[in-house]
């Protein structure tokens, strides 16, 4: 597939670019794509949550009522699940909750989203550029001449330009990422991918390496 390239104004700049066939153009894997979500789902969970035990807890260890004769549950200290204020039973402690994917499964399915991207006509390419200085308004001038600054979008750019990262920073619903760094729930997760052509080249070397 073939795709036209612009510049940063919005404008064709009269060349075009063919988007890989391993990346762009396979057909699509849903399961392949719902499995590596799930993965970088669950990888993002910090698995922090605690709760208290009852030797976890200070607290005396007198018994409160006697064992039988009173008609309610039998209990202990104070330190009791039964009392307000008492310990937790099978509640949740710290753990990880990392998942392995094979890697052939994540390169299949990043290709599926690409493909799908593609497909839809989400994919832009523009010619590099950078910036001499971190500018907003220029950065926002830029996603309304390719248009796609009402929707998410992910832009990949091949090398990290801090100026251009700090431009984009504080922008709603933009994405910057290295190339190297691209993943199936980033591409998923917009609605246009604006792609430098430096980027494009590198993709076809990182990707299907």
């Amino acid at each position: 597939m073939e795709v036209k390239v612009l510049d940063i104004n919005g404008v064709e700049t009269g060349r075009t670019v063919t988007l890989p066939e391993s990346l762009f153009g396979i057909e699509p894997n849903d399961h392949a794509i719902y499995l590596a979500v799930k993965q970088y789902r669950a990888n993002q969970r910090q698995g922090t949550h605690a709760t208290k035990e009852r030797s976890m807890l200070s607290g005396s260890t007198r018994k409160l009522i006697r064992q039988k004769g009173s008609g309610g549950a039998r209990r202990g200290d104070i330190n009791s699940p039964l009392l307000r204020g008492g310990a937790t039973v099978f509640g949740p402690q710290p753990r990880s909750y990392r998942q392995k994917l094979n890697k052939k499964v994540k390169n299949l399915a990043r290709a599926s989203a690409l493909s799908y991207k593609a497909k839809n006509q989400e994919v832009i390419v523009v010619e590099d550029f950078s910036f001499e200085s971190p500018k907003t308004k220029r950065f926002v001038g830029i996603l309304k001449a390719l248009k796609v600054d009402a929707a998410r979008t992910l832009m990949v750019l091949n090398n990290a330009d801090n100026f251009v990262y700090l431009s984009a920073r504080n922008i709603p619903n933009v994405s910057l990422m290295n190339v190297k760094l691209l993943n199936t729930y980033k591409v998923l997760e917009s609605k246009y991918m604006v792609i430098t052509e430096s980027a494009l080249g590198e993709m076809v070397n990182v990707l299907n390496a």
